[in-house]
């Protein structure tokens, strides 16, 4: 998913179209996927371990309550919020500087543990789990995807344009031609 994901999700409120929402890898539109992304993003902070408990706990009450709304992208969102939370402070754990490799260089920067962060990576981490293994979350995340496929199949893409039908029938070249009288 490359540019045009980015412009189709910053043009859609999700909680109107629900439909519209692509689960991803990861942590993939977390902070473009309205309203939820300025709903939650206040409450994202994991510089000490006392931050990150009282911003993990935060989002997992807003998980919570979006899961009695019965809102399945409200819930992934926060799933995400969580495991971004959890990956950020990791990679400031193993180096204070965030980075991986020397600027301008491929060469890896050294180890320089941070106790702080390594917490505060495990705060994030234990709340992740929780949502990860959410029963109610698991079942709508199933029937998200369900409703999402179907539709593409059946009537076009949820952005509401059509594939080619030579193209979804596997027909090659030779049938588009022949529509064209070539």
């Amino acid at each position: 998913m490359g540019p045009e994901y980015a412009r189709h999700y910053a043009r859609t409120d999700f909680r109107k179209h629900p439909e519209c929402y692509r689960i991803g890898r990861g942590e993939q539109g977390v902070l473009i996927a309205e309203p939820y992304k300025s709903e939650i993003l206040p409450h994202w902070r994991f510089r000490t371990p006392e931050l990150a408990r009282k911003s993990a706990a935060a989002i997992y009450r807003m998980f919570c309550a979006y899961r009695r709304r019965g809102d399945f992208v409200g819930m992934d969102m926060a799933r995400k919020f969580l495991q971004m939370g959890f990956t950020r402070a990791r990679r400031y754990a193993n180096r204070r500087s965030g980075r991986i490799y020397s600027p301008g260089t491929r060469q890896r920067l050294a180890l320089r543990p941070d106790a702080d962060k390594a917490l505060s990576a495990r705060i994030f981490k234990e709340k992740w789990d929780l949502v990860r293994k959410d029963k109610t979350y698991l079942r709508l995340k199933a029937a998200h995807r369900a409703r999402r496929s179907a539709p593409v199949r059946a009537a076009g893409r949820a952005d509401g344009t059509r594939s080619s039908p030579s193209r979804a029938s596997g027909a090659g070249t030779s049938a588009r031609r022949e529509r064209r009288g070539a």
